[in-house]
């Protein structure tokens, strides 16, 4: 692990003051659906959990896609009880956020982008009838990460792109390369509850990683002028215009 962030330093841009109309416009009057892909339980904790924990307080429905069960994340145990405790821990993550946990049920370290993989994926995304949907950076050094992107984007595609799609950043440095956010959220107000849901994850000992989570907070915060703040990449090509971002 790296004993400090080199995060590139970037102009930050305006930060809407409602989660909801940051990514689905000033003229959201309904609850939106907002799924999380994360590669691995804690994935999505420690990359937007401050995010969704925000989506969630405005009365937004968050649902949160594991994309396998964590089997490979223990090296003192077997796949069967690495994948129970994992699934175990996600479910008390998503609830400590207010979210509801769904497994895509690919294995760690094992996942694929195949033609048949690619259609359950769309399937399953398309049944969550999403308006945003928010997955890994596809410049990372782990595969699993790099397929959950893939997946994901082939899925907008597939749906027309007919919802926003948003990319997080997980370890920038170490895992997350080229990662040049458009859009910065405040989780200043969240950061304790992000922090609940990434130590559920007790099998991968967060002492171990959340502290480099915490300074990625703080620098991202500083190029937004923020107290701590998640970054994130909002494609906008030919988004319809209920669901563009805010304004650059």
């Amino acid at each position: 692990m790296a004993s400090a962030l080199r995060l590139p330093t970037f102009e930050p841009r305006p930060v809407s003051p409602g989660i909801g109309q940051t990514f689905a416009g000033a003229s959201t009057n309904r609850s939106l659906n907002v799924i999380c892909v994360g590669a691995h339980p804690d994935d999505p904790e420690t990359g937007c959990g401050g995010t969704l924990a925000k989506f969630i307080a405005e009365g937004h429905n968050v649902t949160i896609v594991y994309l396998t069960r964590g089997e490979a994340g223990l090296r003192t145990a077997g796949s069967e009880t690495a994948s129970r405790l994992r699934t175990a821990e996600a479910l008390r993550a998503c609830e400590l956020l207010g979210a509801t946990a769904v497994f895509a049920n690919q294995i760690d370290g094992q996942t694929s982008t195949e033609r048949e993989r690619v259609q359950q994926f769309t399937a399953l995304l398309e049944s969550l009838d999403p308006d945003i949907a928010f997955t890994h950076w596809p410049l990372d050094t782990h595969r699993d990460h790099r397929n959950t992107a893939q997946l994901t984007y082939e899925a907008w595609q597939a749906l027309g792109e007919s919802f926003a799609l948003v990319y997080y950043e997980v370890m920038t440095g170490v895992q997350t390369h080229h990662f040049e956010p458009n859009c910065f959220i405040d989780v200043s107000s969240t950061s304790p509850q992000k922090r609940s849901a990434v130590y559920a994850h007790v099998c991968q000992n967060p002492d171990r990683f959340y502290p480099y989570h915490e300074e990625m907070e703080r620098e991202r915060g500083s190029q937004a002028h923020l107290p701590r703040a998640e970054a994130f990449v909002v494609v906008r090509e030919r988004l319809p215009k209920p669901f563009l971002p805010f304004e650059m």
